[in-house]
């Protein structure tokens, strides 16, 4: 402990010196930053990393036991059942992203600039739709459109025919359906938020240059929304890409994408390196299209 000295004061001035004690300085006891990081780090490793661990593990196991090899990989790519699965994953995803951009992007426009009794209970219903599960929607469109739903139903009433001519639920058009009915309001979240910081004089200085609805649309609007397009689309693509309960409840069997066939070859055929060799296929194109997609919004300023 160090000390200091103070002058007391009298009456007539200074009389004498005093000694003060000073306390020493208190260190400070801060816990390093890496120990915060350790809870989350371990249960991340714990019930992400140490499964995802375990299925790549097993996808180079044969069935044999002979230790680690490729041999799961070469005989799951030379499948015709893997190649359709990757083909069918592919274009429904790809289908069902181009057709959520669309739709979602008109009825956003739609929602946000066309005046109509009820537009903002719609726009709250938008929130509520993304809680929902995709088997509920799946369910909806089995009664209105399935081989005993409401349309046949009607169909047969109205006709006297034996049985109607909606059944195209159990096809891959069905389940394209399913995902565009689904997934649309993922994308009309984010355009509905971007238009509502939009600046409507951009819109009142076009029409009164004389621009028509599509040109504003396509001029002022779409360049506005493109990065909520991207992140929407995106979004909807690897979703789209990893979807499971759509296909299984549409019941459509001759559809088979990469998240079926890892149920297939895991729960009905028992072979379980051949479902971990699909589930890294598909868990590597999911991380890859999302790597590729924040490469392309961080060049674009998203």
């Amino acid at each position: 402990m160090t000390a200091t000295t103070a002058t007391t004061t009298g009456p007539t001035g200074p009389t004498s010196t005093v000694p003060v004690p000073v306390p020493p300085p208190t260190r400070s006891r801060t816990v390093p930053a890496w120990v915060w990081a350790l809870p989350p780090v371990a249960v991340l490793a714990l019930a992400f990393l140490y499964p995802l661990a375990l299925v790549g593990r097993q996808s180079v196991t044969p069935d044999d036991g002979g230790g680690l090899s490729l041999d799961p990989y070469a005989d799951v790519f030379a499948s015709e059942v893997f190649r359709d699965a990757l083909t069918t994953t592919v274009w429904l995803a790809v289908g069902s992203t181009v057709g959520c951009l669309v739709l979602g992007f008109v009825l956003a426009l739609v929602i946000a600039f066309v005046p109509f009794p009820g537009g903002k209970a719609v726009a709250r219903f938008v929130d509520v739709f993304l809680s929902f599960p995709s088997f509920l929607i799946t369910l909806a469109l089995l009664f209105i459109y399935g081989s005993v739903g409401m349309a046949n139903g009607l169909w047969t009433d109205v006709t006297g025919a034996a049985d109607g001519p909606f059944h195209f639920l159990t096809t891959p058009w069905g389940v394209l359906l399913a995902e565009i009915t689904y997934f649309t309001p993922f994308v009309m979240r984010p355009l509905l938020a971007a238009f509502s910081q939009l600046d409507t004089g951009q819109l009142e200085v076009a029409s009164s240059l004389g621009a028509g609805p599509l040109r504003v649309i396509r001029q002022v609007i779409l360049p506005e929304a493109l990065p909520a397009l991207a992140a929407g689309g995106s979004l909807v693509l690897v979703m789209c890409l990893n979807e499971f309960g759509i296909v299984l409840f549409t019941g459509a069997k001759d559809v088979t994408t990469l998240p079926m066939l890892v149920y297939s070859k895991a729960i009905l055929e028992s072979d379980y390196p051949a479902a971990c060799v699909v589930a890294v296929v598909n868990i590597a194109i999911s991380v890859g299209l999302y790597g590729l997609y924040r490469v392309v919004s961080r060049r674009a300023g998203a």
